[in-house]
């Protein structure tokens, strides 16, 4: 195993930059070469009443399981079948109903010809993933998606490396028909998906939100001071109050940067005003039940911090607050939307600025 020469770093390099290189031309050629078989592939899964069945030895079995877990993961059921163990049993998990995939470069391997006589007359049919149409597995099968004789990227040009490539990505661009073909939607795919930050984000809106008994609220017919009184005592803290007609509809928001305008402006005079003069009026809400990405959407396009969650009358469920979006995410979302929140949100998330100080400060001079 030893190099007559002795490796350099820029040798690496280059061996790394000419395999990715390799890789990048067979997947090119693929794409040319692919046709209706491919797209016949996609509509036998869609159409699948059962469950797909993929089957696959050494590396083309790798290749089969992540194809498992994409197909599962895009609308269609599937599950993996390792030859080895089908031929001794685990043929009975193969339905009439179910469609096998059996994925082989050669189209010789020895596991998958043994079976594969077995798997097509157990199921609904067998379609193989393999280099070409000629040879043995290719003849067994009732439809054949050629991915093409690619040359290995190692040096000995023995190492599956571009044929697996080749088979991941055909496998990818077929279940990606397939799922549209069944109609997938994204609420599908959260379902599919409840954790991590891919399950927040298209996840409905109420399931992050502040649920109503934990939101400041008040009626819109007090006082401003008597609306921080009010607030002052309960509900988390936030830096919006909702403010409510006689029917427990949403009509308004005062915020923490409509105190902050009166403060500034030296008119703590309007502290007694009625809140409806000085709330605001013009707000932006969302249905309960709106996907929680599209409200995170709407609070970076608006640079708001707060999002009233209302029911179809109008009256508010809850309340989505940028900091517990910033919280719920990953560590990656996390920087991600911190780099969107310079351009978007103040420095200083206003929620813990003005309201936090000033709240309980006038507060105090009110009961005084």
């Amino acid at each position: 195993m030893a190099s007559e020469l002795p490796l350099t770093p820029l040798e690496g390099l280059r061996t790394i930059r000419e395999v990715v290189a390799a890789e990048a031309a067979a997947l090119a050629s693929v794409a040319r070469m692919l046709g209706g078989e491919a797209v016949e592939a996609a509509e036998r899964i869609a159409a699948c009443t059962g469950c797909v069945v993929v089957t696959g030895v050494g590396k083309a079995g790798w290749v089969g399981q992540k194809l498992v877990a994409t197909l599962g993961s895009t609308g269609n059921r599937a599950h993996f079948l390792h030859p080895s163990e089908a031929i001794h049993g685990d043929l009975g998990r193969v339905g009439p109903d179910d469609l096998v995939i059996a994925i082989s470069n050669s189209g010789r391997s020895e596991e998958v010809l043994k079976i594969a006589p077995h798997l097509r007359h157990h199921s609904a049919g067998l379609i193989a993933m393999t280099g070409n149409r000629n040879n043995p597995l290719a003849e067994l099968a009732d439809l054949v998606v050629p991915i093409g004789d690619h040359a290995e990227a190692d040096p000995l040009g023995l190492a599956p490396t571009t044929s697996t490539t080749v088979m991941m990505a055909v496998g990818d661009a077929i279940a990606v028909w397939a799922s549209r073909l069944v109609g997938f939607q994204s609420t599908d795919f959260a379902r599919f998906h409840p954790g991590g930050s891919l399950g927040y984000k298209l996840a409905p809106v109420n399931r992050l939100m502040r649920p109503i008994d934990q939101c400041r609220t008040a009626s819109a017919t007090v006082t401003v001071r008597e609306t921080m009184v009010v607030t002052g005592r309960t509900g988390r803290r936030t830096g919006a109050v909702m403010l409510l007609d006689a029917e427990g509809r949403i009509v308004g928001l005062f915020t923490d940067s409509d105190l902050a305008r009166l403060l500034e402006n030296r008119r703590e005079d309007l502290l007694d005003a009625n809140i409806a003069d000085v709330m605001t009026t013009r707000f932006t809400k969302v249905q309960s039940g709106t996907l929680l990405v599209e409200a995170i959407e709407i609070l970076r396009e608006r640079r708001i911090s707060e999002l009233p969650v209302v029911d179809a009358s109008g009256r508010p469920q809850g309340l989505l607050d940028i900091t517990d979006v910033i919280s719920a995410v990953d560590i990656g979302d996390q920087e991600q939307m911190s780099n969107r929140n310079e351009k978007a949100w103040p420095a200083a998330t206003p929620s813990q600025r003005s309201f936090g100080r000033q709240m309980p400060r006038l507060a105090k001079r009110s009961a005084g």
